[in-house]
């Protein structure tokens, strides 16, 4: 397969094929979330360094549908595309490449999802290859070898799997992430982005998302990640997370950057070095860390020092007031320490937000009304409620997967998958309103959220209401 980047001498200079070798498509799907996606960005970058052309087409962005997708695709002469899936946006996924299959495009799908469930993946979307795990080096393989699967560790194609049972691998990952280049934010420019990043609100556009690390070495029930890494935690250098920080904020204008890591403050000399050279270099930056730090991993001198650095909101992955629950789930922590956190961060100048989820296992009407209590009297600045979606390799689907039906069209985190027993489906979406409408229109909280408030949001905002039933009765 030729592309731009290869060419053959001539009498007037090198001349240069005309075709593309892959596109990375972020599709469109119905998200309050429009942020330049690490995943696909680094899939570019590491594809460009092994000397491959790639064109990211965000279609959530831009807002295209399938048919100006593949008007792109033609006008590039692009004969092959990598699909990121997440359970969110399935459907469309499944949709997006099954059009592109019969318009003569190969189609590579990657993500949480397809990793857990390749062989239902290949026969919904009617791809021609699943990767299973981290794509870097399976992709570029994969390109390499004219897209031929052969010999490669984790990509599958319907041919390599009987059915569901089929014993799969995962793809080979990268040991050191420093050795990645940075994501592609030339096609990616967080400048173009609208402010609708994982917050409510922003303190500073624009905002670019970096991660430090990969993995989760937890057993939260709920929770893909410790499968999809094995349990594993990979950590950058802290002296490569401030170049790219410092190279956002000096070629793309970034502002503020929200940290995407599962455990960002688990390993205390990584944040602490970050911070520090963050203050050494003069580097002006708001942080933020919506993506949820654990309680049990802080304490008022590592606060105090992030707040120095720039930042300025945390989220703790609470999950429930219940004792129990938290046991069921394998969350291991108190809710003391809990409490102690958000105090800690509090005291630093931080806002502090809290990420709680309805319909865990030992959910009832009298958990749903102690977390309820405990939210409203909390000192929580922030608040996100979730409805339990038992997500494809979290430990609660192969507990459950035979006591509910798995529809993919149901809006996750925002409708329940499964229910407790004693609990109904509108008890959870209930909780869920309730909960947050009664929370952002405290006094206190309304007030200093309007204080962040951008009218460029307004749409977001609106669609963060109305999603979540803000105003329903």
């Amino acid at each position: 397969m030729y592309s731009l980047h290869r060419g053959i001498d001539t009498p007037k200079g090198l001349w240069y094929f005309d075709t593309m070798d892959i596109a990375l498509i972020i599709p469109y799907y119905h998200t309050h979330m429009v942020i330049p996606q690490l995943g696909v960005g680094y899939l570019s970058s590491y594809l460009k360094s092994n000397g491959f052309s790639v064109k990211i087409i965000d279609a959530l962005k831009n807002k295209l549908d399938n048919k100006q997708i593949l008007k792109i695709l033609k006008k590039n002469n692009i004969k092959a595309v990598g699909i990121t899936c997440v359970t969110s946006n399935y459907d469309t996924v499944a949709q997006l490449s099954k059009f592109l299959k019969e318009n003569d495009i190969k189609t590579i799908i990657g993500g949480v999802h397809s990793t857990f469930l390749p062989y239902r993946t290949l026969k919904d979307t009617a791809a021609d290859f699943v990767i299973c795990g981290e794509g870097e080096i399976a992709l570029t393989q994969l390109v390499r070898q004219g897209f031929d699967n052969k010999g490669i560790k984790g990509v599958y194609s319907l041919a390599d799997l009987k059915d569901e049972t089929t014993p799969f691998e995962r793809a080979e990952i990268v040991e050191d992430l420093d050795s990645l280049p940075f994501p592609d934010y030339e096609q990616m420019d967080p400048r173009d982005y609208p402010i609708a990043p994982q917050g409510f609100f922003v303190k500073t556009p624009p905002v670019a998302m970096v991660t430090s690390s990969r993995g989760c070495p937890y057993s939260c029930t709920f929770c893909a990640s410790p499968a999809f890494y094995e349990k594993r935690i990979r950590f950058r250098s802290p002296k490569n997370v401030v170049n790219e920080i410092k190279w956002l904020v000096e070629e793309y204008g970034v502002r503020e950057v929200q940290f995407a890591d599962d455990n960002v403050t688990l390993k205390r000399a990584h944040i602490e070095e970050i911070c520090n050279l963050l203050i050494e270099n003069n580097i002006k930056i708001s942080l933020c860390f919506t993506n949820g730090i654990r309680a049990d991993k802080i304490d008022d001198e590592l606060m105090q020092l992030m707040h120095k650095a720039g930042c300025y909101y945390v989220s703790l992955g609470i999950e429930s007031a219940n004792p129990q629950i938290l046991k069921n789930i394998k969350k291991s922590e108190t809710i003391e320490t809990i409490e102690a956190a958000i105090d800690i961060v509090r005291r630093s100048g931080i806002l502090c937000g809290g990420l709680f989820i309805f319909g865990l296992p030992g959910e009832t009407k009298e958990t749903i009304k102690e977390t309820y209590n405990f939210i409203m009297n909390s000192k929580l600045d922030r608040l996100q409620c979730s409805i339990l979606g038992v997500l494809p390799g979290s430990e609660l689907w192969y507990t459950f997967q035979n006591e509910f039906v798995f529809e993919t069209s149901k809006a996750n985190f925002r409708e329940p998958t499964w229910v407790p027993k004693g609990l109904t489906k509108q008890d959870l979406m209930d909780a869920q309103s309730n909960t947050m409408r009664s929370f952002y229109l405290k006094n206190r909280v309304f007030l200093k959220h309007l204080s962040l408030f951008k009218l460029s949001q307004f749409k977001y905002l609106l669609r963060r209401i109305f999603d979540y039933r803000i105003f329903q009765s």
